[in-house]
């Protein structure tokens, strides 16, 4: 069940940036390690209504409800446009300035969190990732798809941390020019906008 191909399969899905990895940057360079790790800590919880629903079997019903898909999705749109403003405003949650103080961390968790959450495609996603790599003993199925779900939001938690890490380490070598935490919060504001325009692509 744990073999080394779905740790393997786990990591490439992990170290994948989406859009969990570029709220993890934007708050490592915008408010430093501490914020990352907190950053990193609410997207790997917002994993676990997905898996949840992969292992009752809710993620089906969302792939064949084309309008619960729809509300889902466009409440998913809608936020990351919301912060893709936040990048662009000044003094907004995501914009990265040089005098700027470390915000609430179950704040910053939570605004993570719900990036996950309104997702749809994760569920979607697990679903098709974690079967292959069961026991095919229904009695323990679930349990099977906990444990590995428990191993791919630890690999995702990890690897978080290392790029929020990175870019705190970067904080200090950007935040002396104005002109490069300006192209940095129009860049992740852009990031944002282009996510939340696939995701407004995306069909159950």
């Amino acid at each position: 069940m744990i073999s080394l191909q779905f740790l393997l399969t786990a990591i490439v899905v992990v170290l994948a940036p989406g859009t969990g990895v570029i709220y993890t940057l934007a708050l490592g360079l915008g408010q430093g390690r501490i914020a990352a790790f907190w950053a990193a800590l609410g997207c790997t919880f917002g994993i676990v209504p997905h898996l949840a629903a992969a292992a009752l079997g809710l993620a089906a019903v969302l792939h064949t409800s084309a309008v619960l898909f729809a509300i889902v999705k466009f409440a998913g749109v809608a936020y990351l446009l919301y912060l893709a403003w936040q990048s662009l405003r000044s003094g907004g949650a995501l914009a990265i300035s040089a005098n700027r103080k470390v915000e609430n961390g179950w704040r910053i968790a939570r605004r993570g969190g719900l990036i996950n959450i309104l997702n749809p495609k994760l569920s979607i996603f697990f679903l098709a990732l974690l079967p292959p790599f069961l026991s095919g003993n229904a009695a323990t199925a679930t349990l099977e798809m906990s444990l590995l779900g428990g191993i791919f939001m630890a690999l995702t938690f990890a690897v978080f941390v290392l790029y929020g890490l990175f870019a705190a380490q970067a904080r200090s070598w950007l935040l002396g020019s104005e002109v490069v935490m300006r192209w940095l919060n129009r860049s992740f504001a852009a990031i944002f906008a282009a996510l939340a325009g696939r995701l407004a692509l995306e069909r159950a």
